[in-house]
């Protein structure tokens, strides 16, 4: 793929791929038990990476994984300091696990100029963090939240789950007060996936896990939604729910199928009409890169078709903008909406709430 200088703003999306333990749910490619020596290649390596792409400024940065929080704040510096201009970004920000971090590392991130934090909550509840297979506990999550708030962080987001093995909608209703106790600037909250080769799917195939009821899943979305609302929250994107103007700017530049960097083993970019991903086995990726090139293993160039799939997967799922359909696709979006799926405003069209609990129908039906 070649590299033209653009002079418009991107995102940089940063994988630091090590975990102290995996979770009995995910799939996302992370390694665990790795020494500090290897950590430090690693990110000698990614910061050799990052110098290929000098032409190229950001006004999003995202840490994510992985477990970013395990890699001490200098090495994070040290990333940061590769990026040209990073200082602009109006948005960075780092994933964060509870079990792994401690208010004297918080503080030298607020130093450094992270400015936005994404903490890996999951659940507040003892048993479904056992479960999930959490290295944290719900003391633990409180205890860094506190102290993120106490360091001078202003823009806080927190991650749950739900519709996990045996979860209850009182006990789900439990972690949702809990966050609007807590009160951040956004959340996050995604139902279960069942991924091939987890854990939790190798239960499920042996029938000790069980997934869980499609109507019960319903009634958890639309509990989240009803309560998000009285909080105070906007419903901007599925998953995704914040106070006014604290919207995630990075991951919107996904969903509006906008060009960004990828860096690091396994992360996917899309720049210059080309998707790529770079290659998960981390030797390869460090082998490319000694040879001076880009450590893709994958590329999708992108036509007219891909690019308006991507648009209408992509954009529906922001429910305020939604997407502008094409004009030959005008007939399919007005028969939808006469269905009850889409609304549409000026020449809008978004998920209505019917179509929102059938999202992936819709879109698929759109394709």
């Amino acid at each position: 793929m070649l590299l033209n200088k653009i002079e418009k703003k991107l995102g940089l999306y940063i994988h630091i791929p090590f975990c102290l333990k995996k979770c009995n749910y995910c799939d996302f490619l992370s390694f665990s038990n790795i020494s500090n020596q290897k950590i430090q290649e690693y990110v000698k390596y990614l910061c050799e990476e990052i110098k290929i792409y000098s032409e190229y400024s950001y006004d999003t940065i995202y840490f994510g994984g992985g477990t970013p929080s395990l890699l001490n704040p200098k090495l994070i510096e040290k990333i940061l300091l590769e990026i040209k201009n990073w200082k602009i970004a109006k948005e960075i920000t780092i994933e964060i696990n509870p079990g792994t971090i401690s208010i004297k590392e918080l503080e030298a991130l607020k130093e450094i100029g992270i400015n936005r934090l994404s903490i890996g909550i999951q659940s507040f509840d003892p048993t479904t963090l056992e479960v999930l297979g959490r290295i944290h506990t719900r003391e633990k999550s409180l205890e860094l939240y506190h102290s993120a708030r106490e360091v001078g962080f202003k823009n806080i987001s927190l991650d749950l789950m739900f519709a996990t093995p045996g979860q209850t909608k009182e006990e789900l209703e439990n972690d949702l007060k809990e966050i609007f106790k807590l009160n951040p600037e956004h959340f996050s909250i995604y139902s279960l996936s069942w991924e091939k080769g987890t854990p939790f799917y190798k239960k499920l195939l042996a029938g000790e896990l069980s997934e869980t009821d499609e109507e019960l899943e319903s009634e958890m979305f639309e509990m989240i939604i009803l309560k998000a609302k009285e909080n105070g929250y906007t419903q901007y994107e599925v998953s995704n729910f914040s106070k006014k103007g604290y919207e995630s700017e990075h991951n919107k530049k996904y969903w509006k199928n906008s060009e960004y960097v990828g860096v690091g083993v396994g992360a996917s970019g899309y720049l210059n009409g080309v998707r790529y991903k770079n290659s998960e086995i981390i030797e390869e990726y460090y082998k490319k890169l000694d040879l001076l090139e880009l450590p893709m293993f994958e590329e999708e160039i992108q036509n007219e078709k891909t690019i308006k799939e991507y648009y209408y997967m992509m954009g529906l799922r922001l429910l305020e903008e939604g997407v502008i359909p094409y004009v030959e696709d005008e007939e399919k979006f007005e028969k939808m909406r006469e269905q009850g799926f889409l609304n549409k405003k000026n020449k809008n069209y978004t998920l209505t709430k019917k179509g929102l609990f059938l999202a992936n129908d819709v879109i698929i039906e759109l394709l």
